[in-house]
Parts: structure tokens; C-alpha cells; sequence
């Protein structure tokens, strides 16, 4: 997994080998590696104001890093099976997980880091997770072959989205 940083003047990955590195995308110099994580990491993204990271791991945890000091700020914990993917919402005041566990998890990023309750109704593991623009909305992807859509204030299911044959 990799992305660029909201003004794009910086790259972030995540890599197997259980760390996350940030890049300068003018330079191609990595400014920072960010380690902490046991096994793999699967996805990593910046906060859209840019000055966070979050990053899921095979290891079952999600991160949270200041991306200036390259710190953990946060170990998220709750998830029962790896962690596949994480991202924040769009006003960085949230970040949510999609884990093999086969839950999906919506954690407060603005203060305590708390887990709000599962979201739960895939039958697989879950592999893509994220906010929609506006954050009223979260849409997951499992190997069930569906894709459900959230509501991110009920945390109740609101579409399955069926017709993915693998």
C-alpha cells in the first residue's frame, strides 16, 4: 500500500517487512521509517491535514503516527485477526479498520482512540475500508463478495451491494 500526503509533497507505504516508511516525493529520500508493528503491514495512509499516519497490520493492531516525529501516538487494539486496512475520515477526526476478523471498527481519532461498536454482517474477512467524502458514510469490502455501505452515526447497515462472483 502506498498514497501520497494531502499536498503531495510526501509519499507514505507500508511493506511486509512490518514497517511503514515515509518518502519525499521530490527528493525520493526516505524521511522517516516508522516501526512498531510485529508482522506485516497492509495499508498505511496520511490524516488529511497530513501531520498523522494510520496503518493496519497483519500483527491485529491499527497505528497511528505523528508524521513529523515518525512517534506512535496510538496502538489501536480490538480487532480479533489482522488488520487489512484503516484510513482516517475526511475532517481527521475518526479513523476506521476493516480486519479478517470479518468486523469493521470506527475509533475515535480526536481524543481517546476508543472503538465505537463493530460493525458487523460480513460472513469473510474484510479487506477495504473507507469514509466517504462528505464522513456520513462508510463502505466495506469483504471476500463474502459483497460490499456494504454504513451509516457512520448508527453504525447500522444501509446497502449490501451484491454481484462480485470471486
Amino acid at each position: 500500500s502506498a498514497s501520497f500526503s494531502p499536498d503531495g509533497t510526501r509519499v507514505v507505504s507500508a511493506s511486509q517487512d512490518g514497517t511503514v516508511r515515509v518518502w519525499d516525493a521530490a527528493t525520493n529520500a526516505c524521511v522517516g521509517t516508522l516501526e512498531g508493528h510485529t508482522r506485516s503491514v497492509q495499508s498505511a495512509s496520511f490524516s488529511p491535514d497530513g501531520t498523522r499516519v494510520v496503518s493496519a497490520s497483519q500483527d491485529g493492531t491499527v497505528r497511528v503516527w505523528d508524521a513529523l516525529t515518525n512517534a506512535c501516538v496510538a496502538t489501536l487494539e480490538g480487532h480479533s485477526d489482522d488488520v487489512r486496512s484503516a484510513s482516517f475520515s475526511p475532517d481527521g477526526t475518526r479513523v476506521v479498520s476493516a480486519s479478517g476478523d470479518t468486523t469493521v471498527r470506527v475509533w475515535d481519532a480526536a481524543a481517546t482512540f476508543a472503538s465505537v461498536p463493530m460493525l458487523e454482517g460480513h460472513t469473510r474477512a474484510v479487506n477495504s475500508v473507507s469514509f466517504s467524502p462528505d464522513g456520513t458514510r462508510v463502505v466495506s469490502a469483504s471476500s463474502d463478495q459483497t460490499v456494504r455501505v454504513w451509516d457512520a452515526a448508527t453504525f447500522s447497515c444501509v446497502a449490501t451491494l451484491e454481484g462480485h462472483t470471486e
